[in-house]
């Protein structure tokens, strides 16, 4: 059923973008799996209300949020065949389409969040955001996700060793398999639009995320530990596929980066917000929150960086991003 949906949405967007073609308005269709509340969301709607009024009419941005399209894997794959024109993924699935990227998801790279924006934000973030064209995908400007941290069904995260015999869900992503397995756990990917079930199932003992996709996702309401480790700094990612781009005039280009731009400031101060009042209601919800020593779980992942030694690609940046002040 899944796969005949997806064939179907395929079959329809291929029809819809044939047809649009002597329209005056150039309408750029966005999917992604996050819910009309999340802060990313609403910085797309905001997105879309710019473009349309710099554009004077012009170009319109039409948002299936949810993963009314798919899974963010198909979302990619969607932009990549030219059915889709834009989307929203994680670094941690992007990395699978653009193996650079997997650089972001390395654990404990980034000092604090104010480091993070310095990389994403000067000339390293925006050459890995140009490094995808080669795979069909345009990168557009990064979203905050802030940090992710693990949270549990049966006992709280102290130490990495309370990790040891745990299943926890991770994103199809081999980045973070190899942290999980260096901090102990067993992690089993396993797509977010089937984790709930999953964590009420026992498929799975928890899984790793930050506090808004927490709290959104109503995960809380199963795994009652949350626990602050911040082993991550993953950005999610805007981007477009190379098969509508290079069809967008200069103009039009201009003033979709200029409204990508407003949206990704607006989206940060939703975030910090956002990341905040989760933090508030989980906790009213009856969820621990945990501040363990963070400096026990950077040195069990420590040989996650050290692996990549050997790469000539992915260790210089590596040590680029850890040189920046």
């Amino acid at each position: 059923m899944r796969y005949t949906r997806f064939i179907l949405v395929v079959t329809s967007f291929v029809f819809v973008l044939g047809c649009g073609t002597e329209s005056q308005t150039r309408i750029l269709r966005l999917g992604h799996g996050l819910d009309v509340s999340h802060s990313v969301h609403k910085a797309m709607v905001k997105m879309g209300e710019d473009l349309a009024e710099r554009s004077g009419g012009k170009m319109k941005l039409v948002i299936y949020p949810s993963q009314q399209l798919g899974t963010e894997r198909e979302c990619l794959e969607l932009l990549q065949i030219g059915s889709l024109d834009m989307t929203k993924v994680s670094v941690g699935v992007l990395e699978n389409f653009a193996p650079k990227m997997k650089v972001l998801g390395l654990p404990f790279l980034f000092r604090d969040r104010e480091h993070s924006f310095k990389v994403l934000d000067g000339p390293i973030g925006q050459e890995l955001l140009k490094d995808g064209e080669q795979y069909r995908l345009m990168g557009l400007g990064y979203y905050d996700a802030g940090s992710r941290s693990f949270y549990t069904k049966n006992k709280p995260i102290n130490t990495p060793s309370d990790l040891e015999g745990e299943k926890i869900r991770v994103m199809e992503s081999a980045t973070a398999v190899k942290m999980v397995e260096a901090l102990g756990g067993s992690p089993t990917p396993i797509s977010w639009g089937e984790l709930y079930t999953s964590l009420q199932q026992g498929v799975v003992d928890g899984a790793e995320n930050n506090p808004p996709s927490f709290y959104l996702s109503r995960h809380y309401e199963v795994c009652k530990y949350y626990s602050l480790d911040e082993h991550t700094v993953l950005p999610d990612v805007l981007l477009a596929g190379t098969y509508i781009w290079e069809k967008l005039s200069e103009q039009e280009r201009k003033w979709l980066s200029e409204s990508v731009k407003e949206s990704v400031k607006f989206q940060r101060i939703l975030w910090k917000e956002a990341e905040e009042e989760a933090l508030r209601e989980v906790e009213k919800a009856g969820v621990e929150i945990i501040h363990p020593d963070k400096t026990l779980f950077a040195e069990k992942a420590a040989g996650v960086l050290e692996d990549y030694k050997e790469d000539e690609e992915i260790y210089p940046l590596i040590q680029a991003i850890q040189k920046i002040d």
